[in-house]
């Protein structure tokens, strides 16, 4: 499976600019048929708190953008949206959509990042999400996820083999992110691929090194910190063989 992770440098709250951007980036990138395209959390805004006047989708604009973008390529697209929840607040979400450019899963940012207040404006979501794509099961996460390792287990219990985790993580916490990362992969014998952005916005400095690591917690790919992409081919069976040359995931205890 061929995945291409754009690593954006976000337009802060400037929907038709960054969508442009990502047009751009892909269209060097090239994405093969049936290639997996992952964007970063919140690619068509950046991490706004402004709800109700910029991150909502309600238009649907960035909805339907992600469905054209399918759709066109003949890919897999994920990337992340804000929509409502029944409280009133957001939901910060993974949009998955399929080839034909329908929705076939959405995922809600279980852990908002309270630090910085994103609990007071987006509400948590309630569970894993697991889809299939080109033959491997998949689970997307959202950034300050990767810091609750419970989630990502739960996600290997139910099979998951590829561990997606979208992002605006910030350069002083770099060493977090990649640390992180690598330990996921490690300890759920899965590919984790981490899909940051770079640049700035009013808050903070984000230093990009989107990922791509294998079940070995070998690092197969790194964007840096400038604008660009990762690129790389998946191989299923290779993880097969290294969950039954090296069957750590069979002691896995349920009690605990």
């Amino acid at each position: 499976m061929k995945i291409i992770g754009c690593q954006l440098d976000i337009q802060w709250e400037d929907k038709e600019a960054n969508h442009a951007n990502v047009r751009k980036l892909l269209e060097k990138a090239a994405p093969s048929r049936d290639s997996l395209i992952i964007l970063p959390e919140m690619f068509a805004t950046g991490f706004s708190m402004n709800v109700d006047t910029i991150t909502d989708d309600r238009d649907r604009i960035t909805q339907k953008f992600l469905s054209r973008l399918a759709a066109e390529y003949k890919a897999f697209v994920l990337g992340g949206v804000v929509t409502r929840h029944e409280d009133g607040r957001g939901l910060n979400q993974a949009v998955i959509c399929k080839p034909t450019g329908r929705e076939m899963a959405r995922y809600s940012k279980l852990h908002p990042f309270s630090y910085a207040g994103e609990t007071d404006h987006y509400a948590p979501g309630t569970g894993i999400e697991t889809f299939v794509c080109n033959s491997f099961t998949i689970s997307p996460f959202i950034c300050y996820d990767l810091r609750f390792p419970e989630a990502f287990r739960a996600a290997t219990r139910q099979g998951v083999q590829v561990l997606i985790v979208i992002a605006n993580w910030p350069a002083t916490r770099e060493n977090h992110w990649t640390s992180l990362l690598k330990a996921r992969a490690i300890e759920n014998q899965s590919y984790v691929i981490g899909v940051n952005r770079c640049g700035k916005d009013p808050n903070h400095t984000y230093s990009g090194r989107s990922q791509l690591i294998n079940p070995r917690g070998e690092i197969l790919k790194d964007a840096g910190a400038a604008e660009g992409w990762i690129e790389a081919e998946l191989d299923l069976q290779e993880l097969i063989d290294y969950r039954r040359e090296f069957p750590a995931l069979n002691d896995m205890r349920d009690d605990l």
